[in-house]
């Protein structure tokens, strides 16, 4: 056991306040406010040049802002690095080729004075079985989980993770996430970037969304893609008041074909509740757009790809 414990849940785990970074005359922080909670599993995304380097770089101590204040678990981050409780898993880098897996969390070890026993971070990484292979054979992907079992030895309070499963295939994916997620459920907080934008709709509580140097959307992945986009509501209806539904608030458009009804709204409950309680609906089905229309559409990017954002 490690005497490095998670601190109290009362304590945030980030916070920003009034954050800003200017390099020379270019402000790339233009004023951020945030507060991440212990235990939160927290996606930050934005396009490239958005800010979001600066802003974990901030965060781990690397810089200091131009103005504001930042804090990790009540502590300057250089504090809280140094105490043991902050660590971070980078995209390349930091491994050498001719140790095995096992010989690579050993040495890292030995640079701590308390550290989680070796066998536990392999098996909470999922790397257990690759433990007697030389770095250099392994893929990119177990190159990455790797990196996050060092992550884990001095049990850090607040992980940040960069591009964490790049070169990882669907189901190492999968079982990296759910090893966060446990993780996460003992106190942890996680805070992650990434280009892979269905992974962050689908694994993370909070999903801080960041362009220009500003946060312009904050919240789940289903607030998100509301707050961006709206939501279509369909439904079989055999009478209905169209003006009615239209006068709602937040209703963008209303459209009826024969029996068929579908409502454009910012606020999809009101009309299902309308439509449920008011009219003789069926079938009523509320879909809202996908998370990359609405990163597309809040950050103003056109840089669209197959699924990420380069």
């Amino acid at each position: 056991m490690t005497s490095t414990t998670l601190l109290p849940t009362r304590r945030a785990a980030v916070s920003l306040a009034g954050v800003t970074k200017n390099f020379g005359s270019v402000p790339a922080v233009r004023g951020i406010d945030l507060e991440i909670h212990p235990g939160e599993v927290v996606a930050f995304l934005g396009p490239n040049g958005a800010g979001k380097t600066t802003t974990i770089d901030m965060i781990l101590g690397l810089s200091q802002p131009t103005s504001g204040e930042v804090r990790v678990l009540g502590l300057t981050p250089r504090h809280a690095i140094a105490r043991g409780l902050v660590s971070a898993v980078m995209q390349t880098g930091g491994l050498l080729k001719d140790l095995t897996v096992a010989e690579t969390i050993a040495y890292t070890a030995s640079l701590f004075a308390d550290t989680r026993p070796v066998a536990e971070v392999l098996d909470t990484a999922g790397i257990t079985a690759i433990a007697n292979r030389k770095v250099a054979k392994c893929s990119g992907g177990e190159q990455q989980r790797l990196r996050f079992a060092m992550a884990l030895l001095s049990n850090p309070a607040l992980l940040l993770l960069d591009e964490p499963t790049t070169g990882m295939d669907v189901e190492g994916r999968r079982a990296f996430w759910s090893s966060i997620r446990r993780d996460a459920a003992t106190g942890r907080t996680v805070l992650f970037a990434t280009h892979y934008l269905e992974e962050a709709d689908a694994y993370a509580d909070r999903i801080v969304l960041i362009s220009q140097g500003r946060i312009v959307a904050d919240g789940s992945g289903a607030q998100i893609k509301a707050l961006a986009s709206g939501r279509t509501i369909r439904a079989c209806v055999h009478d209905v008041d169209t003006a009615a539904i239209a006068s709602i608030a937040g209703v963008d458009s209303v459209n009826l074909a024969g029996d068929q009804l579908t409502v454009h709204a910012g606020d999809s409950d009101a009309v299902a509740r309308y439509l449920l309680n008011q009219t003789d609906a069926a079938d009523l089905e509320i879909v809202t757009k996908g998370i990359e229309e609405a990163f597309l559409r809040l950050t103003g990017s056109n840089d669209k790809t197959d699924g990420n954002l380069r």
